[in-house]
Order: structure tokens, then C-alpha cells, then sequence
């Protein structure tokens, strides 16, 4: 029988013991203190006397189910409440989850995975997918999600660079999968899910089946925090698209913004709780992953898994017939919410208690609807893959009274505050701190501001140390051994890549990115990846991919692309282009416009000037709007 580690109530205590500052070792309740103060804004005093609690071995699978799947009345615990687009549903137990993922490891342990490999996870909401992140998580692999959205190419290059052994897939990527498979030799064993069962080597059931039926418990590996858990793949302005490494104490690292912009979620017995978290956002993203799915699970709460496409109409339906509490949605969801139902509680019976979103600017007049049509303020958050969770707002904290308080207050427009455990700044390019109302990056510093490590970073860029190098200033490397590999360790500002203001009190205002990178409703898009796709066609000599401002998007995807030789632009052959990265990368990264030039700018060194192109592209629509 599995034992509680020991190491676990520390952690518990991190963002559910104390209410105070979601960890807070010897603080004062912070209520108290801002309103003997005269102050409505308790910001300081959540981070004041904030500190982690870290233990030295940790595992993202025990924290999440196997220590809920212990408790008496586990087998009615629900951890996940599915539904699909045929119109199938059903809930998956905490005890049934653990049972699954327990048998799947042992399979996948049979098929020679072992501690360290990479399994592919390449599927939408579903249950299978959480069984799959445990399973892997508990016999101290790598998981690696993938989204269903890639095409042959893009999956093709993560197996190939990951040297994944196993790939779990369903329908919605089986095919590809198997187109690719003789360019992947180190992928050994395509596990078939759903409708994609009989196409790949072994079937899930079966898989299954087999392993469930033996009554011996299996006995997880006792993991590091440090030890690597997940390799999710960020797209890069400059050559091919970097691996990001994730540790499992990553998760810890991102509870404090994950409670505080969903207003205190996790307070109390899980099974006396309400609480119901659903997302469009998918699970194969860092978004879906360590923003709803993880840490729902990690407070033993229900999470929402809808496996089909979003609409608006189906949000309502869900958070309705759900009765969810607590939400992750884009700007580009709330968005067309808002116009499909401008007032959905003469409809809906929603009980939203908080909103995070992330991936752009809300903007003053989603946020004010959201505020007037739901009643609820929305939490902006900003993050990314290396370092997630690392700025936002909090609407309300419970405090040690019981009672729900203000936290502090939402700004429209901007990204926020760093959150509790973090010490977020703008820096320039010497890594110095720049004064109030100065553009600079935002970086967040290894260490927070009582001097600890932050457990929120990542381990580095998969081969690939000169870009985690990069990623850092103003701080020497160290050497750490995590799952037996001495890796460098570097401190200083790790940089985020994204310039922007903070004013007097703290709060961040976005810019725009450092480099050339952008978001197109809500999905991060690398020019590079999308500029190889196109110049592999024989009409393309070159190409440059920059963001077109968009009210609806944020920004959609524009192609500049130079002709080949004897070849002629036209309608046709913008519909070929846009077909051939469709076929090959995701759909959100084709180009919905594509222009034809002689000749990109370049610098004097060869270089592509997207920053021209850029300005070009927002001047133009700038003119436009104030021509209507």
C-alpha cells in the first residue's frame, strides 16, 4: 500500500493552510493589517510574509491524484466530468483515475519506457489525456503534449528532436502520426485511443486491461523536484521551435497565481467543496495544462472536459449545465461571448466566481461586460512556458477570519501585479531595474524577495544551452543534478521577451514583444516555423511572417512573400500557399493574408527586418480605420 509521503503537507500548506498569503509562514492576516492601515489593497501585505515551502522530492502525479485516490470515499470523488460533441458523457473518480494511470504505467514500463524517455500525448480534453500525464508523471518519464492541431511536419519535428520512444494518440491525430513515423526512428509504440483504435500498435483497452487485472500496487518513482516532467515545444522567431523542459516543482511554482486570479480557489476539504473549473483552453498548451487541468487536480477538484470545438453558445451551455465556478478563457472567447449573448443571465443560470484570462489584452470593453453581464471582474495573467504564472490581479482572498476580502484591485488594460512568491521587474539590457513609467523587459528573478529560490522556472531549452543562456541576466550558473544529469543552473533575471511599463504601484502595462514573436487569438506564433513551411513550396523564394492588428484576434497572421523565378501571384496561388502550411503545421498558423513583394527589407548583416513590416502593417490598418 502506498504511503503518504511526508514531504506532501508542506507543500499542502503552500496554498491551502494558510489564507493569509497562500503560503505565508509567520504573517500577519493581511486584512487586518490593511484596514488598520486605512488600505483597501492588501497587495503588499499578501506578499510580505510569503514563503515557499519546497520539499526536495516531489511528483506531479502524487500531488495530484495519488494522494486524493487514498482518501475513504474516493471511488465518488469525481476528478473529471466529460463530454463530447456525439453527445456521450460521463465522470471519471479520483480512484478510477488512479487506477487507470497506475495500470498504464505499468504498460508503459512493459513497452520500455523508463525514467527520463519522452512519451507524446497527442490528444484534446479528455480523460485518457489525464490518465496519460499521471501514468507518465508516477514512473518519472517526460510527458510531451502535443497539440491535435499539428500537421505532419510540426509533429515530425518534436518526435524526431525529443527522441520520443511511446506516442499516445486518438482520432484526431492518428493519422498524421502514422504519416510521419518513418521519419521518428527512436518512436517505438503508437498507443491508439477512441476512434483511433486498431490503427496503431496497441490499443488502450487492451493496454489496460491486461495491467488493471493484475492486483499487485504499483510502486510510483520517487522523483526530484527538479527532476523533468514535461517538454512542451515554444515556437521561436529564429530557427526551429525550442523544447521547454518543466520540472515538477514547476507546479508549486504556480499555485500562488493560479489561487490568487481565481479569487482563492482550493480553500477547504475537496470533497465538501463546490468548486468546478472548466477551460476551452487545450491540455496539450501550457494554458490548458499548468493553468486548469494540473492544479484543479492538485485541490482535488472537479474540472470540466469538453472534447470538441468552442463556441459561445456551448460555453454558456457548459458553464451552466456544469455549474462551474471558476474559468480560464481567452480575450478571443469572452469575446465572442459577448456578442453572441450580451446579457446571458436572463438566459443562464451561471455561478461564475472567478475568470482568469491570458494571451492578450482584455481590453475595457470585454472587461467592463464581463464585470456588468457575469459579475465577475476578470483576472488578467500574463506567463509563458519557461515561467508560468507569474503576473496578474486577485479580485478577493479568504482570511484567517473566514471571511472573503479584497484583494487587490484590477486595472482594464493592464497585465497586473506579480504575484505572491515572485519577484517580477522591467529591466534594460543590462539587467537593471528600470524606474516607474521606463519601457523595459519583464523579467522575474531566480530568486524572490526574501533571497529563495523561485520554483517557478524551467530546467532550460532542450539541447539547446545557448538559448537558455541567453534567457538569463546578470547572474553566474551553477550546476544542479536533476534525474541524474548535472545541468547549469543560471540566476539573475530570466527574461520574458515581452516590453513593458510598471508604474508607481506596481502594475505591468504590455508594450509588445521584445522580438518577433506574437499572439493570434490567444496561440503564441513563431514567424520562423510558418516561414520555412512556405519557402519549402517551389514558388516561394522568401518569406516574412508578421502579426496584422486585428479587433476580433488581437492579430492574425500575414505573410510577405517573394516569388520564385517565372512564377505569378494571384488569388490561386494564395489559396495553394495557405493550403500548403495548413497541411503541414496548425491551422491558427496559416497565413489569412498573404501579400506578394520583390524583396524583403533586410539589415546589412542578411537579416530580415519583420520590425519594418510590422510598422508597415500597423500603419496601414491605423490609416484605414480613420479613412471609414
Amino acid at each position: 500500500m502506498r504511503k503518504t509521503s511526508p514531504v506532501l503537507s508542506p507543500v499542502l500548506q503552500v496554498v491551502r493552510a494558510r489564507a493569509d498569503a497562500t503560503g505565508a509562514r509567520a504573517s500577519p492576516d493581511a486584512h487586518a493589517v490593511a484596514h488598520a492601515a486605512g488600505r483597501v489593497d492588501a497587495y503588499a501585505d499578501l506578499h510580505a510574509g510569503f514563503r515557499w515551502r519546497v520539499p526536495a522530492a516531489f511528483n506531479i502525479a502524487e500531488a495530484c491524484c495519488g494522494r486524493w485516490a487514498r482518501r475513504p470515499g474516493s471511488e465518488g470523488h469525481v476528478a473529471i466530468a466529460w463530454q463530447n460533441e456525439a453527445g456521450d458523457s460521463g465522470t471519471l473518480s479520483y480512484a478510477a483515475l488512479q487506477r487507470q494511470a497506475d495500470g498504464l504505467a505499468r504498460a508503459l514500463v512493459r513497452l520500455g519506457v523508463a525514467r527520463g524517455d519522452r512519451v507524446a500525448i497527442v490528444m484534446p480534453q479528455r480523460p485518457e489525456t489525464a490518465v496519460a500525464h499521471m501514468a507518465v508523471y508516477q514512473i518519472g518519464a517526460v510527458a510531451m503534449p502535443l497539440s491535435m492541431l499539428f500537421g505532419p511536419e510540426a509533429l515530425a519535428y518534436r518526435l524526431q528532436d525529443s527522441a520520443a520512444r511511446v506516442a499516445i494518440a486518438d482520432e484526431s491525430s492518428m493519422a498524421n502520426l502514422r504519416a510521419v513515423r518513418g521519419e521518428c526512428p527512436e518512436l517505438q509504440t503508437l498507443v491508439a485511443v477512441g476512434g483511433a483504435l486498431g490503427q496503431g500498435d496497441a490499443d488502450w483497452p487492451a493496454l489496460l486491461a491486461r495491467e488493471v487485472a493484475n492486483d499487485a500496487p504499483f510502486v510510483p518513482v520517487v522523483t526530484s523536484a527538479d527532476e523533468p516532467a514535461v517538454l512542451i515545444y515554444t515556437s521561436g522567431t529564429t530557427g526551429p521551435p525550442k523544447g521547454a523542459l518543466v520540472p515538477h516543482r514547476a507546479l508549486i511554482g504556480n499555485l500562488t497565481g493560479f489561487v490568487c486570479s481565481q479569487n482563492w480557489f482550493g480553500l477547504g476539504d475537496p470533497r465538501q467543496s463546490d468548486e468546478v473549473f472548466w477551460s476551452p483552453a487545450d491540455w496539450a498548451w501550457t494554458g490548458g495544462l499548468m493553468d486548469a487541468l494540473l492544479p484543479t487536480l492538485y485541490f482535488g477538484r472537479r474540472i470540466v472536459a469538453w472534447q470538441g470545438r468552442f463556441s459561445p453558445e456551448l460555453a454558456f451551455d457548459l458553464l451552466e449545465r456544469h455549474r462551474v465556478t471558476h474559468s480560464f478563457l481567452f480575450p478571443t472567447a469572452l469575446k465572442a461571448m459577448m456578442k453572441a449573448l450580451p446579457e446571458p443571465l436572463r438566459q443562464h443560470r451561471i455561478g461564475l466566481r472567478a475568470i482568469m484570462s491570458a494571451g492578450e489584452a482584455v481590453g475595457d470593453t470585454v472587461f467592463d461586460w464581463c464585470r456588468q453581464a457575469l459579475g465577475v471582474t476578470v483576472n488578467e495573467m500574463f506567463g509563458q512556458t519557461e515561467i508560468n504564472y507569474i503576473v496578474g490581479n486577485c479580485g478577493g482572498y479568504v482570511g484567517r477570519d473566514g471571511r472573503r476580502h479584497a484583494a487587490w484591485p484590477a486595472r482594464a488594460g493592464s497585465m497586473g501585479r506579480g504575484y505572491p512568491g515572485h519577484r517580477v521587474a522591467v529591466v534594460d539590457d543590462e539587467g537593471r531595474e528600470c524606474p516607474p513609467g521606463t519601457p523595459g523587459d519583464v523579467a522575474v528573478h531566480r530568486l524572490d524577495r526574501h533571497g529563495e529560490p523561485d520554483p517557478v522556472f524551467f530546467l532550460g531549452y532542450w539541447r539547446n544551452e545557448a538559448a537558455t543562456r541567453a534567457k538569463y541576466t546578470g547572474g553566474p550558473a551553477t550546476h544542479a543534478t536533476a534525474g541524474g544529469a548535472a545541468t547549469p543552473v543560471y540566476s539573475g533575471w530570466c527574461r520574458t521577451g515581452d516590453t513593458a511599463v510598471m508604474d508607481e504601484r506596481g502594475y505591468l502595462w504590455y508594450q509588445g514583444r521584445s522580438d518577433d514573436m506574437f499572439k493570434s487569438a490567444g496561440y503564441r506564433i513563431g514567424p520562423s516555423e510558418i516561414e520555412n513551411c512556405l519557402v519549402k513550396h517551389p514558388a516561394v523564394a522568401n518569406a516574412a511572417v508578421v502579426p496584422k492588428p486585428d479587433a476580433e484576434r488581437g492579430a492574425v497572421v500575414k505573410a510577405f512573400v517573394v516569388l520564385a523565378p517565372g512564377r505569378q501571384g494571384d488569388a490561386a496561388l494564395v489559396e495553394e500557399l495557405q493550403q500548403h502550411v495548413r497541411g503541414r503545421l496548425a491551422p491558427y498558423e496559416y497565413p489569412k493574408e498573404i501579400e506578394f513583394i520583390e524583396s524583403l527589407p533586410m539589415t546589412t548583416t542578411g537579416k530580415v527586418q519583420r520590425r519594418v513590416l510590422r510598422l508597415q502593417e500597423e500603419e496601414r490598418v491605423r490609416s484605414e480605420a480613420s479613412a471609414r
